[in-house]
Order: C-alpha cells, then sequence, then structure tokens
C-alpha cells in the first residue's frame, strides 16, 4: 500500500469536489483560466490553519499570482499585487481600498471575462518575473 501523498492539484479538486454545486463550477472555471495563462504557473495550498484544515488554492510563478477563496456568497481570487494591475476589463469588484491587494468576487450566475482575467494573470506573473 501506497503512502500516496497529495500533490496540490490533487487538493484543489478536493476542495472543489468539497464545495459543489455553482461555486465549485466558478472555481474550476478561474483555476483552468489561471493555470492556461502562463507555462510557469504552478498550483499551491497556503495557509492551512485549524479554521481551513483544506488550505488555500494558490497558483505561484516567483510568487504568488493569485488565491481562491470559497465564500458563502461567492467565490473570490485575489491578486496581491492586484493595485499595480492594469484592469481595463474593470474585474475587479473587491477589496479596492488597499494600496496593493484587489479581488474579484465571482458571484451565482455571473460571467467571468476569461479574456480579462488571462490578462490579469499575465501582468501579475510579468510584475512576480520583474522582483
Amino acid at each position: 500500500m501506497s503512502t500516496h501523498e497529495a500533490s496540490a492539484g490533487e487538493e484543489i479538486d478536493a476542495i472543489i469536489t468539497a464545495v459543489g454545486g455553482w461555486r465549485a463550477e466558478v472555481l474550476a472555471a478561474l483555476r483552468r483560466v489561471v493555470v492556461g495563462a502562463d507555462p510557469e504557473i504552478v498550483e499551491e495550498i497556503k495557509w492551512r490553519k485549524p479554521s481551513k484544515p483544506e488550505g488555500v488554492a494558490t497558483w505561484t510563478c516567483r510568487g504568488n499570482v493569485c488565491m481562491a477563496d470559497v465564500l458563502k456568497k461567492a467565490v473570490r481570487l485575489t491578486f496581491p499585487q492586484g493595485a499595480r494591475l492594469d484592469d481595463s476589463a474593470g474585474l475587479f469588484n473587491a477589496r479596492l481600498d488597499g494600496s496593493t491587494v484587489r479581488a474579484i468576487d465571482v458571484f451565482e450566475g455571473a460571467q467571468v471575462d476569461e479574456d480579462g482575467l488571462r490578462e490579469l494573470v499575465r501582468q501579475a506573473v510579468a510584475q512576480n518575473r520583474k522582483g
């Protein structure tokens, strides 16, 4: 019997399965766009704590690119350096008052602007590569 330790991708699959419903569909869709935006993006699980033992789905490339939180009424995609990105598609709709962080809350029934999101992810990766 193998003592297989789950990969981050498998753990994110488990988070999606556990959430279920529309939030699972949204998280899976966001994940597809983020992972597809750059071949060097890596999936990780970060910030495990007793109140959130599954941790937070995080996508990195030379630093954090974005992370997903499943909220009661939305799925939130947070960009730690979001204020430095050109959000020409107007996707950021949460955490707008901070000096660095920006987030996108996706609510039930909302359509994700995949092209706009892909562009934000590519910009975030470019910022990380600059250092």
